[in-house]
């Protein structure tokens, strides 16, 4: 069970079919699967042995699929970082992974290159290393056990350091199954088209499209709903994702024209909250071709899900009260909501949110302390506060790790907590997240200084301008004198976002 052979299928199948567009080029899949034969030769002949761990840190590219598909005909498991990571983040997931290259693009190299740690070698696309890798003379593809590695997702956790989730070839295909079940039949008419980086949600839903001859688009250069509607335009069958944030940025400027969406198929989104008002916006412009999800790294993409049909049904008896919920299990995925002994809790009330699947991950890597905390009795432990109702959909409450999501990322806030803590004048720190009408949330920091340190915002973003993302930078600091805690000395950040929600109240009222 190797998902390369979905890719080799297609390009027996339909060798003309467009498979990748980027700037105008394409390859077809014949040529896509000749690219990515070759790269999986290239990488036996390098020694690559099978299970080894090769990480992606790219923006999104052509390359990035005939990496992904050849890392796995050689037998081999991808790590895809987000291109987003600070440098020395990437380092700390190479590490981890064991991986002794790193796939990355031009516009990365000059900040890849000094972080990596010694002996990982830097692959630049598009770079004669690239190319070298292109002159493999192709050999087939190497046979994989449904549980062997193929995807390891690396994400935070409220250690503050990244834990990578083991993805299996059973599990991605697993997902994709459920994607033909619940979301759309697939076919060569359709078209895939990525806005949002492919090392995330919108790559992972790749797999289902390939797997059927799918046409994928690449927009590079970023998030642009002007070019999202261009594609519109041009490509049929289109299927989309977004982060809430982005859904509604394409809403806003869809307002001022008018926007054509007879070749949209499916917009699905996740990774965050949608607020209820922003969610009828987002129906009024793109109608009934809205597909909410609620997927965590260690279940991608797969828990429960919102039809299109069920966003469209104004005449649920609580309409409102659907569109608020993430909706309901997936096809061959159960959910539970138990308190702290595991016991499943009453409909209604407020509980931790249990998931079990093929989906779900085999484990962190390396960790197996965190995979006992996460995997137990065959549940995924999902750390997300929930409720069910009686008709078995699914509510998110809370996050009980206390992640931020700011524009579709995730923030967890003890990584900010400890780079801020490396200066030498910063007593405690503690961040939390304050609702932000763009990005979802933004990062505001507590900070208790040491008088006299002369510590300042401008200093402390420079600390974590070195050593983390620039969208996990505080985006507010607040200067103060402790931080409350209860009687066991853990800091209380429900009081810290009171104190947040007072002071807007205080400057909404003022004159």
């Amino acid at each position: 069970m190797n998902l390369a052979t979905t890719l080799l299928t297609v390009a027996k199948r339909l060798p003309s079919q467009p498979a990748v567009t980027e700037d105008e080029i394409t390859l077809t899949y014949e040529e896509l699967a000749t690219r990515v034969l070759a790269i999986a030769a290239s990488l036996r002949e390098r020694g690559f042995a099978p299970g080894d761990r090769i990480v992606l840190c790219m923006e999104n590219s052509t390359e990035f699929f005939e990496m992904l598909y050849g890392i796995w005909a050689a037998g081999l498991c991808a790590v895809p970082a987000n291109a987003k990571l600070h440098p020395l983040e990437v380092r700390h997931i190479v590490e981890n992974a064991g991986a002794r290259i790193c796939v990355t693009s031009p516009s990365l190299e000059s900040g890849m290159r000094p972080a990596m740690p010694e002996g990982v070698q830097i692959i630049v696309t598009r770079g004669a290393d690239y190319r070298n890798l292109l002159d493999g003379t192709a050999t087939g593809i190497v046979e994989c056990a449904p549980e062997d590695p193929a995807w390891i997702f690396y994400t935070s956790g409220t250690t503050g350091r990244p834990k990578g989730a083991i993805l299996t070839h059973r599990a991605l295909l697993a997902m994709s199954y459920c994607y033909y079940a619940d979301i759309d039949y697939l076919d060569e008419r359709d078209t895939k088209l990525h806005a949002a980086p492919l090392s995330h949600a919108s790559g992972l839903y790749a797999l289902p499209h390939i797997a059927r001859g799918g046409h994928q688009v690449i927009l590079t250069g970023g998030f642009d709903p002007a070019r999202i509607f261009e594609a519109l335009e041009k490509y049929e069958n289109v299927t989309l994702f977004g982060a809430p944030t982005m859904v509604s940025r394409l809403v806003t400027a869809a307002e001022t024209i008018q926007l054509d969406t007879r070749n949209l198929k499916t917009l699905y989104y996740g990774g965050g909250p949608m607020y209820l008002a922003d969610l009828k916006k987002a129906q009024s412009v793109f109608g009934s071709k809205l597909f909410q999800l609620f997927g965590q790294a260690e279940s991608p993409m797969t828990i429960t899900g919102l039809s299109k049909a069920q966003h469209a049904d104004t005449t649920h008896p609580r309409h409102e009260a659907l569109l608020a919920s993430t909706g309901f299990p997936r096809t061959g995925v159960e959910v539970r909501v138990v308190d702290e002994n595991n016991r499943d809790l009453p409909y209604g009330e407020i509980g931790e949110i249990l998931t079990r699947s093929d989906c779900v991950m085999l484990g962190y890597w390396g960790n197996p302390d965190a995979t006992e905390n996460a995997l137990q009795d065959g549940w995924l432990h999902t750390g997300d506060l929930g409720t069910l109702d009686e008709s078995g959909f699914l509510t998110l409450r809370d996050r009980s790790k206390d992640m931020i999501i700011s524009g579709g990322s995730n923030i967890y806030p003890r990584e900010v907590e400890e780079v801020l803590l490396q200066d030498p004048g910063v007593v405690e720190a503690s961040v939390v997240g304050r609702p932000h009408k763009d990005w979802g949330e933004e990062v505001v920091a507590f900070v208790v200084t040491n008088p006299g340190e002369g510590v300042t915002p401008e200093r402390l973003d420079a600390i974590c301008i070195e050593h983390i993302a620039r969208f996990k930078r505080p985006k507010d600091y607040r200067f103060v004198g402790s931080l409350p805690k209860n009687n066991y000395g853990k800091v209380l950040k429900t009081e810290l976002r009171k104190l947040l929600q007072e002071g807007a109240t205080h400057q909404e009222e003022s004159p």
